[in-house]
Formats: C-alpha cells, structure tokens, sequence
C-alpha cells in the first residue's frame, strides 16, 4: 500500500525530493517543509503527480 511520490518546492517549482506514504492512512496529498537548495531555504514542499 506503499506508494513513491515526488515533492515539488511551491517557490521555485524543482522537483527536488522523493519519498513513500501509506494511501491508507494519508488519503490526500501531504506537504511537508523540506530544504530547497535552490532557494537556499526551508519551503514548503507538495506532492505532485
């Protein structure tokens, strides 16, 4: 039940991280904040699709 999906910064729209969420227990897309390299800055990342 364990699905890959990509992050994407909401600032500068990189793809910059990966990572796997349970669909059962996280039925909508999750954001967390994560470090953009490019921003030089902690943003807020989303799942994309």
């Amino acid at each position: 039940m364990r699905d890959l999906v990509i992050l994407e910064c909401t600032e500068c729209k990189r793809r910059n991280y990966t990572t796997d969420k349970n669909k059962r227990t996280q039925s909508g897309r999750v954001e967390y904040k994560k470090y953009c390299k490019w921003c030089d800055k902690r943003t807020v990342h989303k799942e994309t699709r």
